[in-house]
């Protein structure tokens, strides 16, 4: 079926596109008892080596807080996250990635990255890096947040 007003819609395609890579990764994910947000919290909490507060946690994901407690509190339950306290703020909590979850993530990286790649392989190795440059430069400009490389 050709539907030209939709498939020239860009809001449309990224909206579709994040759909079928986000099941991708769900169903590659899966394995390790992680769905994409679980991951996208561990991965950050891993790569902070201080930890990040929730608060900071739910900026980057775009994210409400209290969805951001109801992750890190699964990850948590799961041995792979723990909360310490912040040295600067004693009402504050910085999520930090434990040893488990730092070994659950190296697998889940890998198989994440897989089953993505997976749905993109209508794209060359350049087009996929430079479809990633494009979206981290979208993310970038519209909440100031670092990603990418």
């Amino acid at each position: 079926m050709d539907l030209p007003a939709l498939t020239d819609d860009v809001g449309y395609l990224l909206s579709r596109t994040s759909g079928i890579t986000a099941r991708a990764a769900n169903t590659a994910l899966a394995g390790y008892g992680l769905r994409v947000r679980q991951y996208s919290v561990l991965s950050l909490a891993a790569d902070a080596p201080d930890g990040l507060s929730q608060r900071e946690l739910a900026g980057v994901l775009g994210l409400d807080p209290s969805q951001v407690v109801l992750l890190v509190d699964e990850l948590a339950d799961a041995g792979l996250v723990l909360r310490r306290p912040c040295p600067g703020d004693r009402r504050a909590r910085l999520v930090v990635a434990t040893d488990e979850g730092r070994r659950v993530l190296g697998g889940a990286r890998r198989q994440a990255h897989d089953g993505v790649r997976h749905q993109l392989r209508a794209l060359s190795d350049r087009e996929q890096e430079t479809l990633r440059d494009l979206l981290a430069r979208v993310v970038r400009s519209a909440g100031g947040v670092s990603v990418g490389r």
